[in-house]
């Protein structure tokens, strides 16, 4: 099947529509989806309503779920398609914005704007929302029939709320239905606190899996964005496809694209699920940095080298973002700035088709590195043979030391590399450096003219001039690009085509970087406890099995576990944020008294654990314990007062003649320990094994 889906209304986002297909595949096969969109009737294949990018008309939508309720001979599939939204529906930046939230209390308060990501024909309201239950109103637009099928949906989508953090699906009661004659589908929702499959204690790993998913799939979808918008070919083109993959960084009823023109003249603009008569005018107001209303989402398109203009996704009256959109738009369009940079550079030089194929190289390079060193590798490599130069390097910036530190090297020898590693450059000893932390414009020093600290280093490495690219996200100083030649041979200005190879390179640099220190912040924040910055239960657990092999007579490995004693009590007299303050005061002091090389990390609630490897003698660990509760003998000052709290601790020793041993096992021996000596001794300070 083939057709225009620009010819459909966007009423229905295509992570609905794809979502459902991709159910009936994994249910039914390849022949399924093809008998469910010819019992449809939508001429349309699958690859068109698979694509989120894409929006579809209710009565598209509403034919396909009869047509799959149909095909499948299942009356509930519907609920079932809603309910494994997580896996096979649901937009990976929607996930991430929705687990950022915290709760599910916290994502159903914000469900009414989720809806909109999704449907323009219904409204929620959330007439109830409390700990572990909420009532919902859905009410279907006027103009549009109500489906019994639609409604079955909506109660799967809202099931997997709690399935986000790891939680058992919540219980849907529906007691009213539009389908029935009553004036809004009435939902009440109800959920379990537990985790799946814990006895309530600790942190079952499963709870990261909807988040590490959706972070994976953000991340492909950024790579598999920038290589498209890169082979658009003219820039036209690419800026038709920015919007529309605009919806795979941000999902939003609406685009708007406004861009100066490359070689001047009217704005190039480009929108979708916009009223055409309003464009023009929403787009000069867009350019001109203008406000397009509460319910625009608006970033710059611009790169090192020059703004291009503005992107903006647009919700409804009384709509709006859904948590922190704008620096997954930002990045998205970071790569559509890069984009289209490279498409001008080709448009205005196609003669060079030498560096186009250096900097295309680059970028595919770019995409496959996944974090900051990664990037500075690809870099530092592939300066030489874009710019001609000699060697190169890129240096970092270090915001919280305030000190330029080299990250990569390139055809440097072993000492010059290490003396430039070594090397930690200040803006108060370099003036150079002052100028690069708010100029754009790539700079040319000489071994002869530079201030005394960057001669030294020039001439250390052999590198008579370089050109330092400054390498900037927005106003963010993210480092700097080196490219060095030896005496004589370096270009006697920046201008033409070196500083366009340069500023190629720079910007592409940026953008990666930009997105590398993104994605390596969210999987920081998925592997450490967000109160007291330690590990948490999955991070620990894999440093408790990494360090299992390394255990043998003589290097020992303990593991102590340790939960506060009058804990609740504190929570409960002096509230949660004295509860919090205490966590961040404990861990600060178990980190004092463990050794560099031992991980103290928080499990979850007040219960702690300690690795402590390479022990000499078993009994080491019992007086790393006796250290830890040690810890509680001062007081700690909460809220004004000074409040005594004691521990228990338990320890386990693992001496690597002992057989076979998991780091689950080991965690609840030592756990199992401390309950031991803590029933032992109910009323003790602090009791330690």
């Amino acid at each position: 099947m083939t057709g225009v889906a620009s010819a459909e209304a966007r009423e229905t986002s295509g992570a609905t529509t794809g979502g459902l297909l991709r159910y009936v595949r994994a249910a039914g096969g390849e022949d399924a989806v093809t008998r469910v969109l010819e019992a449809a009737g939508v001429p349309y294949d699958a690859e068109q309503l698979e694509d989120q990018s894409r929006w579809w008309s209710y009565d598209t939508r509403i034919r396909l779920f009869r047509a799959a309720t149909d095909v499948l001979g299942d009356s509930r599939l519907m609920y079932r398609v809603g309910a494994s939204a997580l896996q096979s529906g649901l937009a990976h930046s929607i996930v991430i914005l929705l687990r950022a939230m915290g709760t599910p209390r916290q994502v159903f308060r914000a469900l009414p704007r989720a809806v909109a990501k999704f449907s323009t024909t219904s409204t929620m309201e959330m007439l109830q929302v409390g700990g572990t239950s909420a009532t919902i109103r859905y009410t279907l637009h006027p103009g549009y029939e109500h489906s019994r099928l639609d409604c079955i949906y909506a109660q799967g989508l809202l099931s997997t709320v709690p399935v986000i953090f790891g939680l058992a699906p919540a219980q849907i009661e529906h007691g009213e239905c539009e389908s029935d004659g009553h004036p809004a589908c009435l939902y009440r929702v109800t959920w379990d606190r537990r985790r799946r499959g814990s006895r309530g204690r600790g942190r079952d790993t499963r709870a990261l899996e909807p988040e590490l998913q959706a972070l994976r799939g953000q991340l492909r979808t950024l790579q598999s964005a920038a290589t498209d918008l890169v082979a658009s070919g003219d820039v036209d083109t690419a800026l038709e496809r920015i919007v529309a993959r605009a919806a795979e960084a941000v999902l939003a009823p609406a685009y708007l694209l406004a861009v100066e023109a490359p070689s001047g003249g009217a704005p190039l603009v480009h929108s979708a699920g916009l009223p055409v008569d309003e464009v023009p005018a929403m787009a000069a107001t867009l350019l001109a940095g203008g406000d397009l209303g509460p319910g625009a989402v608006a970033v710059e398109v611009a790169s090192f080298r020059r703004r291009h203009g503005r992107l903006a996704a647009i919700y409804p009256p009384g709509e709006g973002a859904l948590g922190d959109e704008r620096s997954m738009l930002t990045a998205y369009a970071g790569h559509a700035a890069g984009a289209l940079d490279l498409l001008i550079a080709l448009e205005g030089a196609r003669q060079e088709a030498d560096r186009a194929g250096a900097l295309l190289e680059l970028a595919h390079e770019l995409a496959a590195a996944s974090d900051a060193a990664a990037v500075t590798e690809v870099v530092a490599e592939a300066l030489p043979r874009i710019v001609g130069c000699t060697r190169s390097s890129l240096l970092l910036w270090d915001p919280g030391a305030g000190v330029l530190r080299a990250s990569a090297a390139y055809g440097m020898s072993d000492e010059q590399r290490a003396l430039l590693q070594g090397a930690e450059i200040r803006p108060e000893d370099t003036p150079e450096l002052v100028g690069m932390l708010t100029d754009r414009t790539p700079l040319i020093v000489d071994d002869a003219t530079s201030s005394p600290v960057l001669r030294g280093l020039l001439r250390g490495i052999s590198s008579a001039d370089v050109v330092a690219v400054p390498l900037l996200a927005g106003t963010t100083f993210l480092g700097v690009a080196t490219a060095g030649w030896e005496a004589g041979a370096a270009p006697s200005s920046l201008v033409g085509d070196v500083l366009v190879r340069l500023r190629g390179v720079g910007d592409q640099a940026s953008t990666a970087l930009q997105k590398a220190r993104l994605l390596e912040t969210v999987s920081h924040q998925a592997t450490h406890d967000g109160l007291t910055g330690l590990p948490n239960r999955v991070l620990f657990l894999d440093r408790l099995g990494a360090a299992l092999p390394e255990a043998r007579p003589g290097a020992h490995l303990g593991v102590l576990f340790s939960d506060l004693d009058r804990f609740k009590e504190v929570n409960d007299t002096l509230g949660h944020a004295a509860g919090d303050e205490l966590l961040r005061q404990v861990a600060a002091r178990l980190r004092a008294v463990v050794r560099p090389g031992d991980t103290v990390g928080r499990l979850s609630g007040d219960e702690f654990a300690i690795i402590a490897p390479g022990l000499a003698d078993p009994d080491d660990a019992h007086r790393l314990a006796e250290r830890v509760a040690g810890c509680f003998t001062e007081s700690f000052r909460l809220e004004g007062a000074d409040v005594t709290v004691g521990t228990s601790v338990g320890v386990a020793v693992h001496r690597g003649g002992d057989g076979e041993r998991t780091a689950g096992q080991l965690l609840r021996e030592a756990d199992a320990a401390m309950y031991r000596h803590k029933q032992r001794d109910r009323r003790g300070a602090r009791t330690v094994r």
